[in-house]
């Protein structure tokens, strides 16, 4: 054959195979290459981060812990560790280094394996960026392709940037700025060359250079890092000989700051709040890495959490010393069987298998004692206002015991947004303004003796707690309050006021659950009200009449620092004339001064404070709902089925609630830091009758402090109210 022929023909072959190879090639790598917004805008999937009103990180929202962090704020070290190690050509490229490309390509044909060693910090990226971990020749085909994209779209420091904040450290911490905080608990610009080079030596394999489990190991990766360093002049002889030096000191997983949570409940409300709220469901919490800032107060947190703690240590052991189940068995076998029936094995089973699961699982005693020790573990729900802005600063949603046993406490019942129970006598205040409305003044006298009332239904009303007034006795308006006597409240709702018109008052107030307009709405028989809702609705006697509506969040920002949402201004609106509310303040006063909260007084030294307790049927709930000058707090304590009761007079709210309050404000103002510096009331009070006056005095004095304490809880004890109307 003639050469030239043959040559047209061979070259004819080959430019058929080239085509055939490249057009393979083209097809295999241009399948699924990320878009050009895709680069520009990369998912790193950032954490979202939640801010207290002073400044710190209390919780994230996250699929991975992810922090971006600006290039200028990645320690240098790290940098020149990053590079010495993974890519020291990494400024001198342009996303491929094609000599090691090569050098790595051979050793792969001749072991018929992929093996790692030719990605550039930039293939990297684009690894951590779009595709998964899977080793194939098409992956590094695509891997090599998108990092000369990444090149062509970003500088060197940008790539820098994106690679330190995505990259994988061990500890669930995506990014430097997480891996610091988790292994040194430091912010990253505090990082030593050491410790910099210790997080460099983390990616290869996180978990077999863990410090903690394989110190010798971590050791001489990160002695390896740093003499990289030292060979590429990233370092001198000096700071590599002290580096070496330095022993590997992480915290442990108990030590770390970011894993305590700080307010679970808080944080959880604020999630399902936004989660539902429509602007926001174009946002993805847990990737768009926004920040939200709300209106906690981390040091009044840190208080509520104590003062719960330091009041159940010895409560929670009372009502444990107390309660026998041996005398509520029936309760028990019920508790048992509800339990029994949430049982996989017992739901997916046979009609004629059900019988023996259940009898198999009440001799269980390790299923027993499980349910027991539910029944028997007394809930909290605190919540701290402040009146003026309504912003929520602390909460607490559940006891410690509960938090310490239940792994996922923080998705718990919040006790304070997502229970309804009685209110007891926190209740009567709104009866008491009502009054005040109507004409009377807190001197007003009303009658305590026992007293009876014919209902619609025929049935005579007869509530109980006269706190031993004789017939026709009488009690002036702030010493019926301050000694929460039922038998007041009663004649109040039923002959100054009406149902009706408390229902209305108490809705203005800002109480949205169902009431209903009947007399034992005076004794907080009338429905089921929220900590919260009961919380805020005393936020008028405190702020002078006006309702502020509670709010936690002041502010949400995305990754870039640019604003979706703030809110700039404080929902209020007046609701009592202001001279009413200042004499409602007045007499809540004397609850703590002289009445049912006198415990409350003896807990605080120069401080002010106002309040109502409120005790149930049987012991069920205890409130106390107070303020200071420029505080509203409030407490509810209790067990989760409204069954399982306190048993005696530890229960009442004076003694089960109350303290916790007080050891709260206790904390609140024995701190110079915080801003709340105001430790008396500013309106005056002058006593003055009423034309309106009702029934006649005969002078009676408040009773001592001692008389009160002999006497408290008679809000409520031992009366049953009449059914309500479904």
């Amino acid at each position: 054959m003639n050469p030239l022929k043959f040559l047209i023909i061979l070259c004819a072959i080959s430019y058929i195979f080239v085509g055939i190879a490249g057009f393979w090639v083209l097809n295999i790598v241009s399948k699924d290459l990320p878009s050009l917004e895709e680069l520009e805008k990369p998912d790193q999937n950032l954490a979202t981060r939640i801010i207290s009103a002073d400044g710190k990180v209390i919780d994230h929202f996250f699929a991975q812990k992810r922090l971006s962090l600006p290039f200028d704020s990645i320690p240098q070290n790290f940098i020149n560790g990053l590079i010495a190690v993974e890519d020291r050509n990494f400024y001198k490229h342009w996303g491929v280094y094609l000599p090691r490309v090569v050098s790595t390509a051979v050793g792969n044909i001749l072991s018929m394996k992929i093996k790692a060693g030719a990605s550039t910090i930039t293939m990297q990226l684009a690894s951590n960026l779009f595709y998964d971990k899977s080793k194939s020749f098409s992956r590094k085909l695509k891997e090599a392709v998108v990092a000369m994209m990444i090149e062509r779209t970003y500088t060197k420091n940008e790539i820098i940037e994106m690679y330190s904040n995505t990259v994988y450290f061990g500890r669930g911490a995506y990014g430097i700025q997480v891996a610091s905080e988790v292994y040194f608990d430091k912010n990253p610009l505090q990082l030593t060359v050491s410790e910099c080079a210790y997080l460099v030596s983390l990616l290869k394999a996180p978990e077999h250079y863990n410090g903690l489990t394989n110190y010798d190991k971590a050791i001489r990766r990160r002695n390896l890092v740093l003499s990289l360093m030292k060979e590429q002049g990233f370092i001198n002889e000096s700071q590599y000989r002290e580096a070496v030096e330095e022993p590997i000191n992480l915290i442990r997983l108990k030590q770390n700051k970011q894993l305590p949570l700080i307010a679970p409940h808080f944080v959880e409300m604020i999630r399902q709040k936004l989660s539902r709220d429509e602007e926001f469901k174009i946002y993805d919490l847990y990737r768009d890495g926004l920040v939200i800032h709300t209106t906690l107060n981390s040091s009044i947190q840190k208080y509520a959490q104590e003062a719960v703690e330091e009041h159940f240590r010895e409560f929670q052991a009372t009502f444990q010393r107390s309660w026998s189940w041996n005398r509520h068995q029936d309760l028990l076998n019920s508790l048992l069987t509800r339990a029994i029936k949430q049982v996989p094995e017992y739901q997916t089973a046979s009609e004629s298998e059900k019988a023996s699961l259940e009898k198999k699982y009440k001799n269980d005693k390790q299923f027993v004692d499980s349910i027991k020790n539910a029944a028997t573990t007394v809930q909290v729900g605190l919540v701290v206002i402040e009146p003026r802005t309504g912003a929520i600063l602390a909460m607490v949603g559940a006891s410690p015991k509960f938090m310490q046993e239940n792994s996922d406490a923080k998705y718990s019942l919040n006790h304070v947004t997502q229970i309804n129970r009685q209110p007891g006598s926190t209740f009567k205040p709104f009866v008491y303004a009502a009054a005040l409305q109507e004409g009377l003044s807190p001197e007003s006298p009303v009658g305590c003796g026992p007293f009876s009332y014919t209902l619609p239904s025929g049935e005579v009303w007869t509530p109980s707690g006269t706190h031993d007034c004789a017939p026709g006795e009488t009690k002036t308006l702030t010493q019926a309050l301050a000694l929460s006597i039922n038998t007041a409240s009663a004649r109040l709702i039923t002959q100054v006021t009406t149902a009706g018109k408390v229902v209305e008052l108490a809705k203005e107030f800002g109480i949205k659950s169902k009431l209903h307009a009947v007399p034992s709405l005076s004794l907080g028989g009338g429905g089921e009200l929220s900590p919260l809702e009961m919380t805020a609705a005393f936020i008028p006697f405190a702020n002078e009449g006006v309702y502020s509506e509670p709010f936690a969040i002041t502010k949400v920002e995305d990754n870039y620092g640019n604003i979706l949402y703030e809110n700039k201004r404080y929902r209020t609106k007046s609701v009592l004339k202001q001279e009413i509310a200042n004499n409602m303040a007045y007499m809540l006063r004397q609850v703590v001064n002289q009445g049912t909260a006198w415990r409350i007084k003896s807990m605080l030294q120069n401080v002010e404070a106002a309040g109502k307790t409120g005790t149930t049927n049987d012991y069920a709930d205890a409130w106390y709902i107070g303020f200071t000058p420029q505080l509203v707090a409030g407490t509810w304590v209790g067990c989760d089925d409204r069954r399982v009761t306190f048993t005696s007079g530890y229960g009442y709210a004076a003694t089960a609630a109350a303290p916790i309050w007080g050891l709260l404000m206790k904390k609140v103002y024995a701190d110079e830091k915080l801003p709340y510096k105001q430790r008396k009331f500013t309106y005056e009070y002058v006593p003055v009758y009423s034309s309106a006056d009702y029934g006649e005095s005969d002078g009676t004095n408040i009773d001592s402090p001692k008389s009160i304490e002999s006497n408290e809880g008679l809000e409520q004890k031992d009366y049953k109210f009449p059914k309500l109307p479904r």
